[in-house]
This record gives C-alpha cells, structure tokens and sequence, in this order.
C-alpha cells in the first residue's frame, strides 16, 4: 500500500513510500532505526559537534540546571558510566563543569557552561534548519502524517518523565 511520494529525490522525481503488512508489524523496531539514522544524518550534515548523547545531556542540563551525575544518566535512559564518559568530554571543550554538591561533597554537580549553551544553541539551529528543509520536500499528505506522529512520539515521552 503506497502512503506517499517524497519530491525532490536527487533525480527531481517523486519516489513512493510503500508499507507491506509485515513491515507494520515492527513499528518499533522501525522507529528505532529510523529515529538513529535520521539523528546521525542530520549531525553529518551540519557542523561537526558532540554527537546526540552529548547534545542531548546538554539539553537537559540546560533546562534543568546543576544535576547529579545518577539523576542525570537515569533522566537521559544510560548508565551512569556512560555519563560520565559524556560529561568528561563535554567538560573537556568547555561546554560543561562539575562541581561538588554542596549537600553530599562526596557527589558532584554537573551544569552547561555557557559556552555550552551557545553551541547547543547553534547546533540546534542548524540541525532543526537541514531537518526543515528535508521535511519540505515530503508531499502534503507526509507532512501532515509526521505531524500527527508527533502527538505520539511526545506522549512516549511523556510518559518516561511521570
């Protein structure tokens, strides 16, 4: 069953998107990979910068504020060891800092520099830029589709953060 075209394929034409029945069956298993190569093409795309698991502590750091190290790997879904990687070299550019918890000194606090913040800023930008333009490349019928997907991918979400 054909859902849609995608204009301005390389070639100028329009090319059809098909879903068999089997391939609904995996939704999530698309998703998954959809959503990483998607992230990783739009990082190659723009400038190069700390990849998704940086820019996403990033984020969270800057809307949040001073977090531990375990509340932090426990928001963004990794281990703790793997934020700590993430936090190293984030501290190492200059986009975040550590500093000891003032309740417990034996935790430490990480926080966006803001120097982290104007790079999540810029990175964003260009990202979200690449991302609208290949969006409107997609026929109408995509784009309102992607829109409605939204609604769902916002309430996964969601639900993660109650």
């Amino acid at each position: 069953m054909v859902v849609g075209t995608l204009n301005g394929c390389g070639s100028g034409r329009q090319k059809e998107l098909e879903v068999d029945g089997s391939a609904t069956e995996d939704v999530a298993g698309r998703l998954f990979l959809a959503v990483g190569r998607l992230s990783r093409s739009l990082r190659q795309a723009g400038t190069p910068g700390p990849g998704h698991g940086s820019i996403s502590a990033l984020a969270t750091l800057a809307a949040h504020g001073p977090m531990r190290l375990g509340d932090l790997a426990a928001k963004e879904g990794v281990a703790a060891a793997t934020m700590s990687r993430i936090i190293a070299g984030l501290v190492e550019v200059g986009y975040a800092s550590r500093e000891p918890d003032p309740v417990d000194r034996r935790a430490w606090l990480a926080t966006a520099t803001e120097e982290g913040e104007r790079m999540l800023s810029g990175v964003r930008s260009t990202r979200v830029r690449e991302l609208n333009r290949r969006i409107s490349r997609l026929a109408p019928k995509l784009q309102a589709d992607l829109a409605a997907g939204l609604v769902a991918l916002e309430a996964l979400l969601a639900d993660e953060e109650d």
